[in-house]
């Protein structure tokens, strides 16, 4: 038997371990109406490789279109807040806390982006943490194609999750240890996002 999404029966029990597919193998919204509310907080990161130059007119602020890590900040924190309009399947929520950090990296060379994403909530919000540094990324990409069109943007990945029945995950670095929070805790000091 081959099912909508294209597994074969072979595939059924992983299949039902996917909360947004139903037993025939169709995208269906996962209902959260029963489960309890909870904290939730979700780190991702993007990086965006680029050239030397490209990162020295970030840094000097010389790029033509203008503050590239400001209007980058921006467009994720817009992203994040409307990631249900963007991700079919993901519930509409009521962000309590989003913060998109660039970091300039002369080792890359590049920018290192970071998204935090917090409510409290019955759903988490690992997506729009990955769609804040993702939207964030491509703004950087924008900003800065008339320069660099070879940059290339890499490692979109989720680094940290917190809350829900499922616990914490924190991503492990080769190595074997986790990372450290890339984000102060919420409420450590009022940034005004």
């Amino acid at each position: 038997m081959t099912l909508a999404s294209g597994a074969t029966s072979g595939t059924i029990d992983v299949m039902s371990e996917l909360s947004h597919l139903d037993d025939q193998g169709r995208a269906r919204m996962v209902d959260v109406g029963g489960k309890p509310e909870s904290e939730r907080c979700a780190v991702a990161e993007a990086v965006v490789l680029m050239g030397l130059e490209t990162l020295d007119a970030i840094v000097e602020d010389g790029v033509p279109k203008g503050d590239v890590i400001a209007t980058a900040q921006l467009a994720g924190i817009m992203a994040a807040k409307r990631t249900d309009e963007l991700i079919p399947l993901c519930h509409p929520l009521s962000l309590t806390h989003v913060r998109v950090d660039i970091e300039p990296d002369s080792g890359l060379p590049g920018v290192r982006i970071t998204a935090e994403a917090r409510l409290w909530s019955r759903t988490g919000v690992e997506m729009e943490a990955l769609t804040a540094a993702s939207v964030a990324a491509l703004t950087v990409y924008d900003m800065c194609k008339a320069i660099d069109r070879g940059m290339e943007i890499t490692d979109v990945r989720l680094l940290l999750k917190e809350g829900g029945r499922s616990g914490t995950w924190r991503r492990a670095e080769p190595s074997g240890q986790a990372p450290p929070s890339p984000l102060r805790p919420a409420g450590s000091g009022n940034d005004g996002k």
